[in-house]
């Protein structure tokens, strides 16, 4: 990289700083600096859609955090990584293309936020994806993030959309269509037997453009400010340290840790917080770092009578000819993720729609995917699709190096704690069904033995584990704690902008990656004055 001065300089090459990339970019007269911590990400596994499990279990491609010790989990500290790698999230996730609620969006515009309200933003979940299944209103065709159906022909899930139907639940053809409610199969981010990354469909396409810069490996260590505007960021990459400046504006697509980390780091937010750290005071913003929310994920998990499970792949004869089948035909176990089907239920049958989100894994993971059970088996993966705890980011040091402190706060309410527990019996109930005859062996978590409210609510408090959905910690608003505007710009700083998952009011009831792509797509238009599209 020769040029240290650019009209935009993003900081974070994830889901939201590819899109930003490109799009930013697409006027050559306008250059745009991509800058990422972790490597380009070459590694044929980021491809494989298979290839999520190695990539799990070894860690590598992530910020390694650890949570502080969570309180309503027995005093654990969770694993709670991020996405270092282009592509951040969606290079590494388990590929599920999720959306949410439509009210999750309508919650964000009731509370003052223009223009985020879910038919505002329907047209740019339809703008960035080239929908595979059947094509109507809720879905778009030709966009750069290719989604597919996931195949039903696992005996696992053919046997969970049985079960739910038999036990009183709807199918539903598209959960991600009119209504969330019921079982049904899940969209992936992929296509062609390839995984369909920010990266790749919105990075590698452009890399060719004269006026985009992309510098991987460099670590953003704070944003340089002139007076009350955004000028610059300071950056090491490899040993060194320099700075770059910005013409017309910082974005920050670091994520829901990294974005406020930085932030608290150059000087934005509570000047108390700030002052136990000796960092002066830029700006006074105390909702930096606060509001964090994360779904909090519960296992039911049972031995399978058949061997039928992703164990039979981790064989190394297995493996080895897996990976030449994906080589040769992008077809065979390393183009299929293990998840395939999921649903959305109520904890309570008065509730106006679902609050519980639940994914078949066709496999037994223990320590967050970092170890795979040697024993054939399945389990139910069980969110409290929308909790009401809300924790924190804040500063462990002024050292750019020293990991932020991450505090979900999970598990924190009584209606969190409730509204899990239902989900845990929920999961007994489908798999008790006669659709898992066939397959059922005995129940390994909890545990048959875990009956009452306080065995479960223990077992939880033992056993659970962060999602890697972390959202709200410079979120969007118009009050006091609030610190981006409807237009992402941050409250009382000039040219500087955040547009991450950091900036989401609350956790949406589904995965993040796909929000975040949409409201990249949205901030781009708003960034280059264009009208929002309808």
């Amino acid at each position: 990289m020769t040029r240290t001065e650019f009209d935009y300089v993003i900081v974070g090459g994830g889901v939201a700083g590819c899109i930003l990339a490109n799009r930013l970019s697409a006027d050559p007269a306008t250059h745009v600096l991509l800058i990422e911590a972790g490597p380009a990400g070459r590694n044929p596994l980021i491809a494989a859609p298979g290839g999520l499990l190695p990539i799990m279990m070894s860690g590598a491609y992530a910020w390694r955090y650890m949570s502080v010790p969570q309180a309503h989990l027995d005093a654990r500290p969770l694993y709670s990584p991020r996405g270092k790698v282009l592509g951040g999230g969606s290079a590494i996730n388990g590929m599920v293309y999720d959306r949410g609620f439509h009210s999750d969006y309508d919650r964000w515009a009731q509370a003052g936020n223009r223009g985020w309200s879910f038919a505002d933003v329907l047209p740019y979940f339809r703008k960035l994806e080239n929908y595979l299944p059947a094509l109507n209103e809720w879905h778009g065709r030709g966009g750069p993030i290719t989604v597919t159906r996931a195949a039903q022909d696992h005996p696992f899930a053919r046997a969970f959309l049985k079960a739910g139907a038999q036990a009183g639940y709807p199918l539903t053809d598209d959960l991600n269509g009119a209504t969330r409610d019921g079982f049904g199969a899940v969209d992936l981010t992929m296509g062609k037997g390839k995984r369909s990354s920010a990266a790749a469909a919105y990075l590698r396409p452009v890399l060719k453009r004269r006026n985009l810069s992309v510098l991987t490996q460099a670590q953003a260590r704070r944003i340089v400010f002139t007076g009350k505007r955004a000028t610059g960021v300071a950056l090491r990459h490899k040993g060194a340290d320099f700075t770059v400046t910005a013409r017309r504006e910082v974005i920050l697509s670091a994520g829901a840790i990294n974005t406020p980390h930085l932030l608290l780091l150059s000087g934005v937010g509570d000047p108390a917080h700030l002052a136990e750290h000796g960092i002066a005071t830029v700006h006074d913003l105390p909702g930096v770092g606060q509001g964090l929310q994360d779904h909090l994920a519960a296992h039911v998990k049972y031995r399978s009578t058949k061997p039928w499970s992703m164990l039979r792949y981790l064989n190394p004869v297995r493996g080895a000819l897996a990976m030449a089948q994906y080589l040769l035909t992008r077809k065979g176990p390393l183009a299929d993720p293990g998840m395939s089907v999921a649903c959305a239920v109520r904890s309570d049958p008065a509730l106006d729609e679902p609050d519980i989100k639940m994914l078949l894994v066709s496999a037994l993971f223990g320590h967050n995917g970092r170890e795979m059970v040697p024993m054939h088996g399945f389990y139910a993966h069980i969110n409290v699709a929308r909790p009401e705890a809300r924790g924190s980011v804040r500063l462990a040091s002024a050292d750019p190096d020293v990991p932020p402190l991450i505090d979900q706060a999970y598990n924190a309410t009584g209606n969190d704690r409730r509204v899990m527990r239902e989900g845990v019996r929920i999961a007994r109930r489908i798999f008790a069904q006669a659709a898992f005859d066939e397959v059922r062996g005995e129940e390994l978590a909890p545990g048959p033995a875990i009956e009452s409210d306080e065995a479960i609510d223990a077992y939880i408090r033992a056993h659970a584990e962060a999602d890697y959905h972390a959202t709200s910690t410079a979120r969007m608003g118009h009050d006091p704690m609030a610190v981006v505007d409807d237009c992402l710009r941050v409250h009382g700083i000039a040219a500087l902008r955040v547009v991450d998952a950091s900036i989401m009011p609350h956790l949406p009831g589904g995965n993040t990656a796909i929000p975040v792509a949409m409201i990249a797509e949205k901030a781009a238009d708003l960034i280059l004055g264009k009208g929002t599209l309808t």
